[in-house]
């Protein structure tokens, strides 16, 4: 489990994209407290480190992550948000991110607002009716509210210290971003469902 705060902003190494599936090598100053076998959120998809040395961890993006997410469209050289899993004692000053990414959106605006910047994403339908005006949802594994809303879309406000310490900071029209829904809305659907 993670809470959405970026812990760093790792760069990726190297991809080796096989038939099979595709392994990220990415750098970054939080490849010292990982071991093999342990999870890490980059841009918000639970992944495993298969390998570390020298400040960079391996890890396999399967098929499945690579459909579901933006993964598929990361190269070498790509900045990507690291997120270490929460420990027992540690505060949970994000929201619940399972680093479990259910689908991309897009980037559909970016502007300026005082010392904030708000970014609107167009996303699919599917996983528009679980996003709710000032609700919690994880964009590239950032732990985000959701300031407005409509029919295809939803904006956030960022602060700074969001837009220095994560790729939002970058973030243009066109871009692909992960998406997770606060998994408490699919819980509550569900339950009324029956």
């Amino acid at each position: 489990m993670f809470t959405g705060l970026v812990a760093d902003l790792g760069t990726v190494t190297a991809v080796d994209s096989t038939q099979d599936g595709v392994r990220l090598n990415v750098k970054t100053s939080l490849a010292g407290e990982l071991s093999e076998g342990d999870s890490v959120a980059v841009n918000g998809v639970c992944l495993t480190a298969t390998a570390i040395a020298d400040g960079v961890f391996a890890a396999d993006v399967m098929h499945e992550s690579l459909r579901r997410s933006s993964l598929a469209e990361i190269g070498e050289g790509s900045p990507v948000n690291l997120e270490l899993p929460l420990r027992a004692s540690d505060r949970l000053g994000g929201h619940i991110v399972q680093g479990h990414v259910d689908g991309v959106a897009v980037v559909r605006e970016v502007r300026d607002d005082g010392f904030a910047r708000v970014v609107s994403f167009d996303v699919p339908s599917e996983l528009l009716r679980y996003v709710v005006e000032k609700g919690s949802i994880a964009v590239d594994g950032v732990s985000l509210t959701v300031s407005a809303i409509d029919e295809t879309s939803f904006s956030v406000s960022l602060i700074p210290e969001t837009l220095e310490r994560t790729t939002l900071g970058t973030a243009e029209p066109g871009r692909p971003v992960n998406l997770e829904v606060d998994v408490l809305a699919k819980y509550v659907e569900k339950l009324v469902a029956r």
